[in-house]
């Protein structure tokens, strides 16, 4: 399908009954090595920072928006069914946390990836992973990568107007 595809399903925040099938999805990136893996234990814990997009009940796609700091919050497990690629799914679901992270009064999002191009697509850009604060490694530690992350460091500034609303 192309990306001019009509999204005729439904973006919502993730609930209990989904993280099954959001483990699932991210399941078939993990292991080819295209996303780091999430442990069902972590997406009952976090499911307050998903969002997913559904078609006639079935999952197509998951993005978490997880708060580091006052100042900062990480995109996570931005996932789609490969037989969904290429509609749009994956970026609607980034700009649905870039706005959730607006209204949050959050202005910078942070991502760690293996696919730098979509995420440079969406505005970011590739930032040396060390400028990120210590704070954001706490869960690193526990990572089968650590410490040799091969993930690429990605940041977006969202901008604030003097009215107060936000534009990215």
């Amino acid at each position: 399908m192309s990306k001019s595809s009509t999204l005729t399903g439904l973006f919502r925040p993730a609930i209990i009954q989904d993280a099954r099938k959001i483990h699932s999805l991210i399941k078939i990136y993990a292991d080819k090595g295209e996303m780091l893996p999430r442990s069902l234990n972590d997406l009952f814990e976090f499911i307050r920072q998903y969002t997913i997009y559904e078609e006639e009940g079935k999952t197509l796609g998951v993005c978490g928006l997880h708060v580091s700091w006052e100042d900062l919050a990480e995109v996570r497990a931005l996932a789609v069914d490969p037989n969904h690629a290429n509609r749009g799914i994956g970026s609607k679901l980034l700009k649905m946390a870039l706005l959730e992270a607006k209204r949050l009064g959050i202005y910078k999002v942070f991502a760690l990836t293996y696919i730098p191009e979509f995420f440079e697509k969406q505005g970011f850009k590739t930032v040396d992973k060390r400028e990120f604060p210590q704070k954001i490694w706490g869960e690193c530690v526990s990572c089968h990568k650590f410490p040799n992350c091969d993930e690429t460091g990605m940041i977006v500034y969202l901008q604030s107007n003097s009215d107060g609303k936000t534009d990215s």
